[in-house]
């Protein structure tokens, strides 16, 4: 199983399925906070970092191999936290770019599931 978390802070989607038992065979992971990146790295070390989900058109990665997406993008844009600005905030706009992936992964690969 081929598993693409995105927004994956410090990979706590990696560790459920760890504690979980379930195997996968590549995790990558979509993260832009270089602390988030090295809990990540110093706990998974084998984690392929793709950076910013921005640009994922040009990640070196068959989208169509993804069975399981992690994603939780940024809430504040959505929150008091961020004025509840929605995607009029640059955060909000975020997760517009989390469906597009999600979209583009499903017409590649229908039998992907979304968490």
């Amino acid at each position: 199983m081929n598993v693409l978390s995105l927004f994956d802070g410090i990979s706590w989607g990696q560790l459920a399925l760890v504690k979980s038992g379930i195997k996968y065979k590549n995790y990558y992971a979509c993260e832009i906070d270089k602390h988030a990146i090295k809990v990540t790295q110093a706990n998974f070390p084998k984690t392929i970092q793709m950076g910013d989900i921005t640009k994922w058109r040009d990640w070196d990665l068959d989208l169509s191999s993804i069975d399981l997406i992690f994603a939780g993008f940024p809430c504040q844009a959505w929150s008091i936290a961020g004025n509840k600005l929605g995607t009029d905030d640059p955060r909000g706009e975020l997760a517009l770019v989390l469906l597009e992936i999600l979209k583009e992964i499903r017409r590649l690969n229908p039998k992907v599931k979304f968490l």
